[in-house]
């Protein structure tokens, strides 16, 4: 089979990519590199107009000509690359929106790709029109939303998930709905809010490849490594100011006792290195279900706080604090958890080898291609 993969989240295709080259099939992922993180991809979409000047530059002539140039400069490359990216047995977008311009401007992008090749799914990995209005109604206990709806941040900080909810991308979504063979989601913040869609497929796990990610049993000495990565532009939304309160929380009870790594906006490549030396990694707070850092990072035996919720346990048969522990929006709470492990440093080996585990069981990069081969197969011969 071949498969063009287009748009790149972490590393969400690229892993499905290698998963189906190792199956015998032919893929190509074409992607930006999504943003700072500058993630693998085989044909990168490049924005000529991202350094700070040029962005204002582009601003500017929106603003008095109505004309995106980020959005013309795109879409050429993409137009330009019509031969390449034909006559694939499958498409998959990882998103509904993958660019930041116009949703009539990505319409047209959708569009162009859906008349070059044969079939087209749709990967929920992200914001979209579903979890977004998910999230917006307060259908979750608690979302990416949350802080929004507790006046944290800026309007401009949560303007790129409520623009899922304006009538140009509600129009945008219904098209590619219509279009699309079906959706898959690939963790339990999509999934959640996709059931009852017509046609949605249902969920195959983030795809994790674990050659790449060596396991290393805990080794405890003197002090517990804590590492905390920010991403600033997502500081808010993923809870790091809670994660924040509650490492000051800590520092200050056992000051002899732990050693606090933080980083912020680091590469991919260089991110993947940097908590090498952590026993535990703070990950994110406003989910139910883990994402790729979270999962590598288990991957490699950290005990890793992120979304750990009920509904994943009740998912995969799980005890709770076994695999992950739940990060809920409570700094006391997530300190209260710190200090248990920090208190019992058994329990960090302990978790970190049944994280391996997990991944191992249920996130293995080729299993998951299979099942994405088996779920496009299947809504192909109806």
């Amino acid at each position: 089979m071949k498969v063009l993969l287009f748009g790149e989240y972490n590393r969400a295709q690229w892993n499905i990519k290698n998963g189906l080259y190792h199956l015998g099939h032919d893929a190509i992922l074409v992607s930006n590199r999504d943003g700072f993180k500058k993630v693998d991809v085989d044909v990168e979409i490049k924005d000529p107009y991202r350094p700070y000047l040029l962005k204002k530059i582009r601003s500017i002539i929106k603003r008095f000509t109505g004309i995106d140039i980020s959005a013309l400069a795109i879409k050429r490359q993409i137009k330009s690359k019509k031969e390449l990216l034909s006559n694939y047995d499958v498409v998959q977008f990882i998103n509904e929106a993958l660019f930041d311009f116009d949703r009539k401007d990505q319409l047209e992008i959708f569009n162009w790709l859906t008349d070059w090749n044969k079939n087209v799914f749709l990967l929920s990995a992200g914001l979209d029109y579903p979890s977004v209005s998910y999230a917006f109604d307060k259908k979750f206990r608690y979302s990416i939303l949350t802080p929004y709806f507790e006046n944290k941040g800026t309007k401009r900080d949560f303007s790129p998930a409520l623009s899922y909810l304006t009538d140009e991308h509600k129009n945008l979504h219904q098209h590619i709905f219509k279009t699309i063979k079906g959706v898959i989601s690939n963790d339990l913040d999509y999934h959640i809010p996709l059931i009852g869609y017509q046609k949605y497929l249902g969920m195959i796990p983030h795809a994790i490849d674990l050659s790449q990610l060596d396991y290393k049993t805990p080794i405890i000495n003197d002090k517990i490594v804590i590492f905390h990565g920010i991403n600033t532009l997502n500081y808010i939304k993923k809870g790091n100011d809670i994660f924040d309160e509650a490492l000051k929380l800590i520092a200050e009870k056992f000051p002899n006792k732990v050693e606090i790594l933080i980083t912020k906006d680091l590469p991919y490549k260089d991110y993947i290195k940097s908590f090498d030396k952590a026993h535990i990694l703070l990950d994110q707070v406003y989910a139910y279900d883990q994402g790729y850092n979270a999962l590598e990072a288990m991957a490699k035996g950290k005990v890793v706080f992120t979304g750990a919720e009920k509904e994943w346990l009740e998912y995969y048969s799980l005890t709770e604090d076994a695999i992950a522990i739940n990060a809920l929006p409570d700094a006391e709470a997530i300190a209260k958890k710190l200090e248990w492990l920090i208190l019992n440093p058994e329990k960090i080996i302990e978790i970190s080898k049944n994280a391996r585990q997990f991944v191992e069981a249920e996130h293995d990069h080729i299993k998951c291609a299979q099942n994405y081969l088996e779920k496009w197969q299947a809504k192909i011969r109806e």
